[in-house]
């Protein structure tokens, strides 16, 4: 059986522009913010997160 490498090239070709349509909707959403607005989520973002120096000290030994 051979393959239609014409179809091979057109399913590549429909896949690259699927993901070129995905990554421009996705900047889209971050270019409607203003940049004081984008850092206040980021620290909202980076309260919720717990401590990396509080999971990495071990407790104390009783």
């Amino acid at each position: 059986m051979r393959i239609p490498w014409k179809l091979v090239g057109l399913a590549g070709a429909a896949g690259v522009a699927a993901t070129g349509v995905a990554v421009v909707r996705k900047r889209r959403a971050h270019e409607d913010l203003t940049p004081q607005e984008l850092r206040e989520r980021l620290r909202r973002r980076l309260a919720e997160v717990p401590s990396v120096q509080a999971q990495a000290d071990p407790p104390p030994a009783a």
